[in-house]
């Protein structure tokens, strides 16, 4: 430990990525990228890019991409933020609205880890709302808390998801509270929050294309909120990083954003690989939750989350577990090729036996 580091340095617990495939023979079933290649229409711009684009600096505004976003969402421009990642979006919501002390944040007491570590980092308190016995976000409590929420939908890591009549009573119950709600798992089958934007001034909707779009290597995402709480995120970005997004990115982003017949086979293709993957799984005497997500949360009685992932490992195949009391017995499995999951249930076969 640095003699130089600060003690809010020393006590920092970062997020820990998942872990990487560094084989080609590894199937990667840990981190929830798409099972398919991105859109033609994207990989055509990705290829076509030239010498005078990468000696400029990108559009600091992203002004075609944002134009883009606005459109498919019925929205204007003053709308919408975008960034590197929505995990970038989501550190300038934390940044911005979430960590001035006067009120405390609350989020799901089984959630994604990014989120504590956030409050942590900006030095902010953090509330937990417990999940219900079936694993659902308890939108009774969530409706009765005061202070800001912060909530994916789909949550993660159990892929299930709330409707649009629910996140509107949320939003309804405390108009004047901050609801951030994270689609980082839009596309998958669940209701978006962002048709609600015009009507509730409190709500800010994240969104990232590594899932929806199969672009997790380019790091896009965006915010859509009143355009007041958008310029306020503007102001954190630019006092930071006026260029979080390149111009390639940019460009790439907005061409797989304009192909909606992509984006439609490839969201009835991930359904039909789930429902398959859930029904093989089934079929080994697993627990699968109904997912709305690109990937399945399941436990089987006869073994742990974490000693099915070390057995799988072996057989050179990556999934999610953790080492906590509620998620022991569970393993999350992203949605995979047809060929990718044959040979996972093929291994699982031989484990579970």
């Amino acid at each position: 430990m640095n003699r130089f580091w600060p003690a809010s340095l020393q006590s920092l617990t970062p997020y820990v990525p998942g872990e990487q495939a560094f084989s080609d023979n590894t199937i990667k079933l840990n981190t929830n990228e798409h099972a398919l290649m991105a859109s033609d229409r994207a990989l055509a711009i990705l290829k076509s890019v030239s010498a005078d684009q990468l000696r400029r600096y990108p559009d600091p505004v992203s002004r075609q991409l944002r134009e883009t976003i606005a459109q498919r969402e019925s929205l204007s421009t003053d709308h919408v933020l975008v960034g590197n990642g929505s995990d970038e979006i989501l550190g300038f919501v934390w940044q911005a609205y979430l960590s001035d002390g006067a009120s405390v944040p609350a989020i799901p007491g089984l959630t994604y880890t990014f989120y504590p570590v956030w409050a942590q980092l900006f030095a902010g308190e953090l509330a937990h709302i417990p999940l219900q016995a079936d694993f659902s976000l308890d939108t009774e409590r969530m409706r009765e808390w005061q202070g800001p929420l912060v909530f994916p939908n789909p949550n993660a890591p159990t892929g299930l998801a709330i409707d649009s009549g629910q996140v509107e009573a949320i939003l309804a119950s405390s108009p004047d509270r901050l609801v951030v709600i994270d689609e980082a798992y839009m596309g998958f089958g669940a209701q978006s929050a962002a048709p609600l934007i015009t009507d509730y001034d409190n709500l800010i909707v994240t969104r990232s294309l590594s899932k929806s779009h199969a672009l997790a290597g380019l790091r896009v995402g965006y915010a859509l909120g009143h355009p007041e709480l958008i310029e306020g995120l503007r102001r954190i970005k630019d006092s930071f990083n006026s260029y979080p997004l390149d111009a390639i990115a940019q460009r790439v982003a907005n061409a797989a954003l304009a192909d909606s017949d992509w984006e439609s086979s490839s969201q009835a293709l991930i359904a039909s690989y789930r429902d398959s993957l859930s029904s093989d799984l089934e079929a080994l005497g697993f627990t699968v939750l109904p997912s709305q997500a690109n990937f399945v949360f399941a436990s089987h009685s006869e073994a742990s989350g974490v000693s099915l992932t070390r057995a799988l490992k072996a057989d050179g195949i990556l999934v999610r577990s953790w080492d906590n009391d509620r998620l022991r017995a569970w393993v999350r499995i992203t949605v995979g090729t047809p060929e990718q999951q044959a040979r996972l249930v093929e291994s699982l076969s031989r484990i579970v036996s």
